[in-house]
């Protein structure tokens, strides 16, 4: 199979669809623009989803106005603290980049009582964690994640798991392996479905997967979903709706010659089910508001008719897959 060809196929395919749907959606835009200038709903946290919130947070409205704010883990302006209300608790307050960053700023929010923050984006599911504050993590779309390689380069653009796991877990040191900065959903994604922890990782267990600079053998991390420093012979996990959406224009597009390898003989589609590794993302309210139908945050995330649920064309513009259980607010903890 050609790999770059058949990525050429899913990337027009996919740009015909997008173009015809960006003309019935609102931009994308990175952080909350025009009025409100503080949305009822504010929102922080994951890399992956950040961009898919921003088109569904740009559509979503209450009787005309809209409620939701949803906060870039990186923005392209650089900057590094966002204000989420109007309140002097709720300026300048450092920008979480990562899943487990939006998390534990819901969870502080929500500690503190301050009011800042009201959800949190996360494209890895719960697990066993069990937050100081209870959360619902509530799916809404569907993504893959793909091994990355840079076009010129030498590493195979078709692999097994297990030749995938060789090399994450240091055997095969032909391919260099990268991982996303810490705190990433898409690197604890990965890291679990090779089953390696990170506390294997800080004890030298995989030497290859800590950076030099803190006593690996490993390259230093890099953003999630960028390839623009991607070596010819390094591999890194990449969002497929993520690298998708970069593709046609409705992201940022920072791939550079990276190119989504075939795994296990199947080629990185979202939609594709037999694709090795898919996901779900989510977002996640308190179980507080997810129990209360009379909540801002039940309306706008809970069941499969909210607000979010019911943005269909901006999930798939962005590259993710509709989901039968969205809005599913049973994953607590």
């Amino acid at each position: 199979m050609n790999t770059k060809k058949a990525l050429t196929a899913v990337a027009a395919s996919l740009g015909a669809a997008s173009l015809a749907l960006a003309a019935m959606l609102p931009a994308a835009q990175a952080d909350p623009t025009g009025a409100p200038e503080y949305r009822d709903l504010a929102g922080v946290g994951s890399d992956t989803t950040q961009d898919v919130m921003n088109v569904i947070a740009n559509a979503v409205t209450k009787n005309g106005t809209k409620i939701l704010g949803s906060y870039d883990a990186l923005p392209p302006d650089g900057s590094t603290t966002i204000s989420t209300k109007a309140a002097a608790d709720c300026q300048n307050i450092p920008r979480p980049n990562g899943s487990s960053a939006g998390r534990d700023a819901l969870v502080a929010s929500l500690q503190a009582g301050d009011g800042c923050l009201q959800f949190a984006r996360s494209s890895s599911s719960r697990g066993t964690k069990t937050n100081a504050v209870p959360l619902a993590y509530i799916p809404f779309a569907l993504d893959g994640v793909a091994f990355a390689v840079n076009s010129d380069g030498d590493v195979p653009k078709e692999m097994t798991k297990a030749e995938l796991e060789a090399i994450y877990k240091c055997q095969n040191t032909s391919v260099v392996p990268v991982l996303p900065q810490s705190g990433s959903g898409t690197r604890s994604y990965w890291l679990g479905r090779f089953g390696i922890t990170e506390t294997q990782i800080t004890d030298g267990t995989y030497p290859c997967l800590l950076p030099k600079a803190d006593g690996g053998t490993g390259v230093p991390y890099t953003q999630e979903h960028n390839g623009l420093s991607l070596k010819k012979n390094e591999v890194q996990p990449y969002s497929i709706a993520v690298w998708q959406a970069q593709a046609t224009a409705q992201r940022a597009d920072v791939r550079g010659k990276t190119v989504l390898g075939v795994l296990d003989g199947v080629a990185p589609t979202v939609i594709n089910n037999s694709y090795g590794y898919t996901r779900k993302v989510y977002n996640l309210i308190p179980v507080s508001k997810a129990d209360d139908a009379t909540s801002l945050e039940h309306e706008a995330f809970v069941g499969p008719n909210s607000l979010v649920c019911q943005q269909s064309a901006g999930i798939n513009i962005q590259g993710f897959g509709v989901i039968a259980d969205c809005g599913n607010d049973t994953d607590r903890g």
